[in-house]
């Protein structure tokens, strides 16, 4: 073999693996230090700790150049300010229930969990195949924005009371915490709302300046201990069908951000997302035999009760899109894909009670 082989045979080796070296080092290049406050305390499963994946999952893959520090409700900001200090700029990105928000964009509550309103597989179609993201998308830009949906879990219990709920009169003067639009439902039954923060709802109770309560799904609640106060929980989460959690990202610091960054961060979240779901589907049935044990009833709310609920839902829905737009736009969205998706929903699953339950 010549010499001149030999160099040319080298350099094609050299070039071979710097190729594969190339290829193994992290995408993400540039350096991403963010302070990521949270609207919930991060051990809540499936609603606040798929942003512990996304962290470290980041972490991992870009070799350490990508790294978010989240901070505990109120050590940065409060819960009910996450948008407001993104939008403004005070922190790149903020992990937060979007509902806390509707006050300021009525829209929210249809992204966050909605009365009677899809499942999470269906949910999920919408969201990434249908006009979902981009209709949020276009929400958040009038605040320099870009959210990207981060948590699922499936619905929520309708809540602990003192009684059990047998008609829509046993609404009509509580004293509840309740969020989104299931909470305007029940004013128009003649409750009486407040908007409690979860980490402040075992005090409320305690003290009773409120008679019942919704937070989230039998396992979260049970980490809050609710059902040390109270024994008759309600089931099912008419109110929110899901829940879910979204990263909000300052635009300008997204968009300065390198295409393979950003890519990483949207694949972060998806990653999140079906991860933190199926710790949420895990943790219920054990929390709900738990409760059993416990002596806590979990009572299901009849059906003839339920229709009603459901028609004063569709009510408020209706009244709330003739005041807003954008609230009018997401809505029809939402119900025309339900429409649409509703002969595989019925056709293509199960009855419910092919599940054996003793």
């Amino acid at each position: 073999m010549s010499i001149k082989t030999s160099v040319s045979r080298l350099a094609l080796g050299v070039a071979a693996a710097s190729t594969l070296a190339l290829s193994a080092t992290p995408a993400a290049a540039e350096k991403v230090r963010w302070q990521v406050p949270l609207a919930f305390p991060s051990h809540l499963v499936g609603l606040t700790t798929p942003v512990k994946h996304l962290s470290e999952n980041l972490n991992d893959i870009s070799g350490g150049d990508i790294q978010f520090r989240y901070y505990e409700p109120g050590e940065l900001v409060p819960p009910f300010e996450i948008m407001d200090a993104v939008s403004e700029g005070k922190y790149p990105a903020g992990y937060t229930w979007v509902g806390y928000d509707q006050g300021t964009i009525p829209a929210l509550p249809l992204y966050s969990g909605a009365p009677f309103n899809m499942e999470p597989p269906a949910y999920l179609a919408w969201y990434y195949e249908g006009e979902g993201r981009e209709l949020l998308e276009e929400i958040y830009a009038e605040r320099n924005i870009h959210p990207m949906l981060c948590s699922i879990i499936g619905p929520e219990g309708a809540g602990w009371f003192a009684e059990p709920i047998e008609s829509l009169e046993d609404y009509d003067g509580l004293r509840i915490r309740f969020a989104g639009i299931g909470g305007k439902v029940l004013e128009e039954l003649g409750a009486s709302v407040t908007m409690v923060p979860g980490g402040e709802i075992y005090q409320a109770l305690e003290r009773q300046t409120i008679d019942a309560t919704e937070f989230s799904q039998p396992a979260i609640d049970k980490m809050l201990g609710l059902d040390q106060i109270i024994k008759n929980y309600i089931m099912p989460g008419w109110h929110q069908t899901l829940t879910t959690s979204h990263l909000l990202v300052n635009k300008d610091v997204w968009e300065s951000l390198e295409p393979q960054t950003r890519a990483l961060v949207e694949m972060g979240c998806e990653a999140a997302t079906l991860k933190g779901f199926a710790e949420s589907e895990f943790a219920q049935p054990t929390a709900l035999r738990d409760y059993q044990e416990e002596g806590v009833t979990a009572q299901t709310l009849p059906e003839p009760v339920l229709r009603e609920l459901q028609d004063a839902t569709n009510k408020v829905l209706d009244d709330i899109a003739a005041e807003d737009e954008m609230f009018r736009r997401v809505l029809t969205s939402q119900r025309e894909f339900m429409e649409h998706h509703s002969i595989w929903h019925s056709k293509g699953y199960l009855p419910r009670d092919f599940y054996q339950y003793d």
